[in-house]
């Protein structure tokens, strides 16, 4: 991800945090100077912050990474308000409030939305928690939202919701032996420089058409292009206009340096939204109500309390699908899970590393195998609670933005999801199209990386074009990962240059081309 600063146009301008990165030692655990590390994209940005000798400081190593207190607890809310989506969503996805709205099993069973509501806010606020305090890096943790609708849509055709989420348990638990071994971090250490940067391109790109998506300022088409500009290439609901002036509103407080510019652009934009939901009356959006709220209405419940429902902890066969459909379909479904997991998160946490600062120069960030191994442990964790697989969040690049640096922020993060449990009336008042805001200026934010890539050398620039754009028109951060990597051992062997491929790239490229023809290769083997 790229430094939360907008370019000026001067290719050969360096910032500060890249000075820093060649100055960076490397291996697990190296840290910046608090001389040399600035926070970009805020408003003393370039001021050296005052040096705490509070436990906090020291534990979290604040003052270290250019960072406050003030900065770690405002980048912690402006994440939790980003990722806060997904306690809705997430019961969306997964369940229903009776069979005839919910995602029914092979054997006929379904998941109660409210249960996996109380799920969801519980793992990842564990999870977020445990990754601050291990890693100390300011990322989020949360139901993955391509696993979790891989499992709505096509896992359960074929297996009951406890052995669908065994078989996330068992992802997991590859993963996290992936990264206590080392693995995961050679491949990490493997990728060229530049896909990294394409990586962290590509996923800006990517959460800006979710949120253009998300907000309906893009739609699909019933025939010709795939995507249009609102309706007919007109803006003409109240909700999208809501983004447009919330978009327009953090941009400014981001461009003027403004301390806090995210975050007061995401409270400012939700009460303009009550406001006009109170005077329009315009409710959800629906096949009859287009123009409505795209995911909750922001309207603030009587009841801010509930009690939250944890049934669903422990409900999870580990080997139930092995016996149901065979050794084989079962073997095929972990693979898919773990490949998507696996490259998803390690594009993120790229991405997420770069924007904060704390990445070395080539590309591997403090802790790295500490995060590895949390992260693994949230797809766990996620099976074992049946809220799906949790994985690091994108969004945490607008609490980035906002000054997070470190752990701390994902402490404030994951208490926030905890509280959330008893207060999803209070989360729910949020709008998604004020989140799809914040994600289109971070995006943006994300775009500087693109001065690492050398476009002058094709064998470069062809796979880093086709990662940058295969994500976002593809909707997943894998496949952009996989078309990257298989088109640059292709390039670089027929061009002369396979030895510049290291042969970790050729192990993860074999796994891709197998990734991605996973159907024919089902179908030829009759699973």
């Amino acid at each position: 991800m790229a430094d939360m600063t907008i370019l000026d146009n001067s290719a050969e301008k360096q910032t500060a945090a890249e000075k820093q990165a060649a100055l960076f030692p490397q291996g697990e655990g190296a840290e910046p100077t608090a001389a040399k590390h600035t926070a970009t994209g805020l408003a003393d940005g370039n001021k050296k912050p005052p040096v705490s000798n509070s436990f906090l400081d020291k534990f979290f190593q604040i003052s270290k990474r250019g960072s406050t207190l003030a900065r770690e607890f405002r980048g912690g809310l402006v994440t939790f308000f980003t990722m806060a989506y997904i306690v809705i969503l997430n019961p969306l996805i997964l369940g229903g409030f009776s069979a005839e709205n919910a995602p029914v099993d092979v054997a006929g069973g379904w998941l109660s939305a409210a249960q996996v509501g109380a799920v969801t806010g519980l793992t990842a606020g564990v999870m977020t928690i445990i990754f601050g305090l291990v890693a100390n890096l300011p990322f989020g943790l949360a139901a993955g939202l391509g696993i979790n609708s891989f499992l709505a849509v096509a896992v359960i055709q074929e297996v009951t919701w406890p052995e669908a989420m065994g078989l996330v348990v068992i992802n997991g638990i590859l993963i996290v032996l992936f990264g206590a071994t080392g693995a995961r971090t050679a491949i990490f250490k493997a990728v060229p420089k530049e896909l990294k940067a394409a990586i962290t391109v590509g996923i800006g790109l990517f959460i800006a058409f979710i949120g253009f998506v998300d907000s309906g300022f893009v739609r699909a088409t019933t025939g010709g292009p795939p995507v249009q500009l609102g309706d007919n290439g007109s803006i003409t609901s109240i909700p999208t206009l809501v983004f447009i002036v919330g978009l327009l509103t953090m941009g400014i407080l981001v461009a003027r340096k403004i301390q806090g510019g995210l975050l007061i652009g995401i409270v400012a934009t939700t009460v303009l939204a009550a406001v006009a939901e109170a005077v329009f009356h315009i409710g959800p959006g629906t096949a009859d109500n287009p123009g409505g709220w795209h995911l909750n209405v922001p309207i603030l419940s009587s009841q801010l309390v509930s009690v939250p429902d944890l049934s669903l902890v422990g409900q999870f066969d580990l080997f139930g699908s092995f016996a149901r459909i065979g050794g084989l379909a079962a073997t095929m479904l972990v693979f898919t899970l773990v490949f998507t997991n696996f490259f998803d998160a390690m594009g993120t946490m790229t991405g997420l590393a770069k924007s904060a600062g704390v990445a070395h120069k080539d590309g591997t960030f403090p802790k790295l195998k500490s995060a590895f191994i949390v992260e693994g442990m949230g797809a766990v964790v996620g099976g074992a609670t049946s809220g799906s697989s949790n994985t690091v969040y994108i969004d945490s690049a607008a609490g980035i933005g906002e000054g997070a640096r470190t752990g701390l922020a994902s402490v404030v993060t994951g208490l926030l999801f905890l509280g959330s449990m008893f207060f999803t009336p209070l989360t729910s008042v949020v709008p998604l199209e004020v989140a799809a805001a914040a994600l289109v200026v971070v995006g943006a934010m994300m775009m500087a990386q693109i001065r690492e890539i050398k476009f002058t050398k094709f064998s470069i620039a062809l796979p880093a074009f086709l990662t940058i754009v295969t994500m976002p028109l593809t909707y997943s951060i894998a496949n952009g990962i996989g078309v990257g990597f298989i088109s640059f051992a292709v390039i670089s062997a027929a061009s002369g240059k396979a030895k510049k491929v290291h042969p970790l790239m050729w192990v993860v490229t074999a796994g891709f081309i197998i990734y991605f023809a996973r159907g024919p290769i089902n179908t030829l083997m009759g699973v």
